[in-house]
């Protein structure tokens, strides 16, 4: 039995073989709609969700399986005390899969290790937030035909990110990936990102706080919100949070076949008049994240080949 903590929990070979399958999916889902028959998938969200848990749904529906849980700590047990730990292995009993969002970080880890079924980590705390990374992965070959020879900017909030972290750990394994992190001061990458990470692995890399002085030489931009959840206090959130705001302005900015990318939800980093930009990818991310859930699912079932 396998899980997903981390997208480092699978080779760049295993990667790759879950992007093909993806992508056979988008091309022909038909054949897939019934390889879950009589599957259960359980989502457990301790937080609120809107893209994640509703794709996780739709994958697993389109494989011809149903789906069970709860959307928030307060519909669940938690609200009465019960543990993670408790939780799983109650469900366990009730579907054959597990999709944890949880706003500690480690507690899908500490769930899996109680787990009789695969747990795919949805999201932990400001920690990792695997699916979206390779979601993102999907995407970025599906747009470039590969993954490598790029240079992308990381926007907004670099500390707190969980999607921006495990995007960071799953690229170093690429070739030649040049990161650009822009981001102020109070929001830069953690330091066990820069050290333990980035430099641990040689990758090149600069920081920089200006979006306008970082466009021109973008493949990629990938866009983050500012995270009020993950702030201490309203004071330090308002400050931030309108600190980048992507305009039709700076696109101009931009090369002519640079790609937006963003995990959403947006607030208001994105204009929406960029939207109708051949350049804004980041609804058609949201779209191929069902496609590469699918795969996943299937991968951790077995139900392959």
């Amino acid at each position: 039995m396998r899980h997903l903590m981390s997208p480092m929990d699978f080779s760049v070979e295993e990667l790759d073989e879950l992007m093909d399958l993806a992508e056979n999916i988008e091309n022909d889902p038909k054949k897939y709609a019934h390889v879950c028959d009589g599957k259960k998938l359980a989502t457990c969200f301790y937080e609120p969700s809107t893209r994640t848990r509703l794709s996780f749904e739709a994958a697993m529906l389109n494989l011809g399986g149903s789906v069970l849980g709860f959307s928030s700590a307060d519909s669940s047990s938690a609200a009465k005390g019960e543990s993670v730990s408790d939780t799983i292995r109650v469900i366990s009993g009730y579907a054959d899969i597990c999709a944890m969002r949880h706003p500690k970080e480690g507690a899908p880890l500490v769930a899996s290790s109680k787990s009789l079924i695969p747990v795919i980590n949805a999201g932990d705390g400001g920690h990792q937030h695997p699916t979206q990374t390779l979601t993102d992965l999907y995407t970025i070959r599906s747009l470039y035909g590969n993954i490598g020879n790029l240079t992308i900017g990381l926007c907004g909030d670099l500390k707190f990110g969980r999607t921006v972290h495990s995007l960071i750990n799953a690229l170093i394994r690429y070739e030649n990936i040049n990161f650009v992190l822009i981001s102020p001061d109070e929001l830069r990458v953690p330091s066990y990102i820069r050290e333990d990470v980035l430099r641990e692995n040689n990758a090149h890399f600069k920081e920089v706080e200006r979006l306008e002085d970082a466009l021109p030489e973008l493949d990629i931009l990938y866009m983050t919100r500012v995270q009020r959840e993950r702030f201490f206090n309203e004071e330090d959130y308002v400050r931030m949070k309108d600190y980048y705001i992507l305009s039709k302005e700076k696109m101009e900015l931009a090369k002519k076949n640079m790609m937006v990318l963003h995990p959403l939800p947006r607030v208001n980093e994105i204009s929406v008049e960029v939207d109708n930009d051949p350049r804004a990818a980041y609804f058609d991310q949201a779209r191929k994240g069902v496609y590469i859930r699918m795969a996943l699912i299937m991968t951790l079932l077995d139900l392959v080949g």
